[in-house]
């Protein structure tokens, strides 16, 4: 498996995802500057400033985007999405429309980073936090942006939502990097797979990850006990395209999360919060896992299902406390 990416400023259209052992490596994210809401890293926090890039068919955007609804930012920091396909171009934004750039119109997504660094080697990814005073990005790594996003434009804010409390930043952040080998990058790890033995390391990971957070839910309404953080938002954006995509076009298929009856019932809690199921773009999503990775999918073929009722009632206001 492989696709495009930058060297010293020309697109490579082949970067292989795997090491010698057939396991997909995902590269770090490089910029990774701070905005704060007094300035003093440089980016200060102002509305009207920052826009944000995204896709809506990744979870690592996706978890941006939902933050940036929770908090009710939509009025401070801007936001568009590319188209759904990724070609051998990489992140493609539409001539014209909803799907445009709306600040350069960009064809494609590597000319924002290229407009940041002329010289940039690197995958070109989303989401992107871009500052238009200084015409750069601040920071392509999806946790650094949500936590950006969460603390530092409260003065901006419609909402007063805080999912990362300081009392809870320590846990918060545990349950970030428990999620993220396993699950969030676990997927991806059984997808990319190139060898059998990489295959199932990973598959049996995520699913052993899967049945600790089936027992876990069980006792608690979200992962950190009564109130939502940051957390549940990441582990929300892999649950949400499980059984769509994850299941059948990764090879996910020990269970479906519409097996695990707390799970299922997590997911659709987190999905019917006030503003989230705006976020949640399922053609999107589909369109582009299944007519992307010609080497997974070579017909392209993208299925009907399956059916998901996630407005269903939940039930589980019982663990509320």
């Amino acid at each position: 498996m492989s696709m495009g990416m930058l060297v010293e400023g020309e697109w490579v259209a082949e970067d292989r995802l795997s090491d010698e052992q057939g396991r997909f490596v995902r590269r770090e994210s490089r910029f990774r500057d701070r905005i704060t809401a007094d300035g003093s890293s440089g980016f200060a926090a102002e509305p009207g400033r920052y826009h944000l890039y995204v896709s809506w068919a990744c979870p690592w955007a996706h978890r941006t985007a939902i933050m940036r609804r929770l908090k009710g930012l939509e009025d401070a920091v801007s936001l568009s999405s590319v188209l759904p396909h990724m070609g051998e171009d990489g992140w493609e934004f539409a001539p014209s429309g909803e799907f445009a750039d709306p600040l350069y119109g960009a064809r494609y997504l590597r000319e924002i980073y290229l407009k940041a660094d002329p010289n940039y080697t690197g995958r070109v990814t989303t989401p992107v936090l871009w500052d238009r005073r200084e015409a750069t990005i601040v920071n392509n790594e999806s946790r650094e942006i949500m936590r950006m996003l969460d603390r530092e434009f409260g003065a901006f804010a419609r909402n007063d939502a805080d999912l990362c409390p300081a009392e809870l930043q320590e846990e918060v952040d545990r349950a970030l990097d428990e999620l993220y080998d396993p699950v969030n990058n676990g997927v991806y790890r059984a997808g990319f797979a190139t060898t059998q033995e990489a295959y199932e390391e990973a598959v049996t990971e995520l699913f052993a990850a899967l049945d600790r957070y089936e027992e876990l839910l069980g006792g608690r309404r979200y992962l950190l006990g009564g109130r939502i953080t940051e957390a549940d938002l990441a582990f929300f954006t892999t649950l949400v395209r499980f059984d769509p995509v994850y299941h059948y076009h990764f090879k996910c298929n020990l269970r479906r999360i519409s097996d695990y009856p707390n799970l299922w019932g997590y997911l659709r809690d987190l999905y019917q919060l006030p503003g989230v199921a705006e976020t949640v773009r399922l053609d999107h999503i589909k369109e582009h896992y299944y007519t992307s990775h010609a080497s997974i999918n070579p017909s392209r073929i993208v299925p009907r299902g399956p059916v998901l009722d996630l407005a269903a009632p939940h039930g589980r206001e019982r663990l509320a406390g």
